[in-house]
């Protein structure tokens, strides 16, 4: 989801000048992208927007550096081993020192089923909104796991 919204941001910049936030909010709602103040300030950073009189432009290398960065498919089967849920809490067991990468992995993903993840040092604890949404989740984790 993430990436697709990179994606969209990208070629509304590259189709017209958006002056503030709150245009760039409004026109990633009509193309069925709502989000918060606070993710869309999230996006502009780790797209590396810079804001101009005329407003936000893409940096001169439109390569963005998360496409060099390991995606939650390869965190997950790199370090995950099982998920366990307990209601709406999942329970993530990684190898040692494995529980870090993931839970980064996890919030920067920014899954509507994920209210926040809690790491230690080889288990994850992952806060889903309900029971039905951790189900969800735990089901995606598992395939993605392998």
């Amino acid at each position: 989801m993430k990436l697709q919204r990179h994606t969209e941001i990208r070629e509304l910049l590259a189709q017209s000048a958006i002056a503030n936030q709150d245009e760039l909010r409004r026109k990633l709602a009509e193309r069925g992208f709502h989000v918060t103040q606070a993710t869309l300030s999230r996006d502009i950073h780790e797209l590396r927007l810079s804001k101009g009189p005329s407003g936000y432009s893409l940096p001169a290398s439109a390569v963005a550096e998360e496409d060099d960065l390991p995606g939650i498919r390869d965190v997950l089967r790199s370090f995950g081993l099982e998920v366990r849920q307990a209601a709406n809490l999942l329970v993530l067991i990684t190898i040692t020192s494995g529980a870090q990468p993931i839970a980064a992995g996890i919030d920067y993903e920014d899954w509507p089923e994920v209210v926040g993840t809690i790491a230690g040092d080889d288990t994850v604890l992952i806060i889903c909104p309900d029971e039905k949404k951790a189900s969800v989740l735990k089901m995606r984790m598992d395939e993605l796991i392998g």
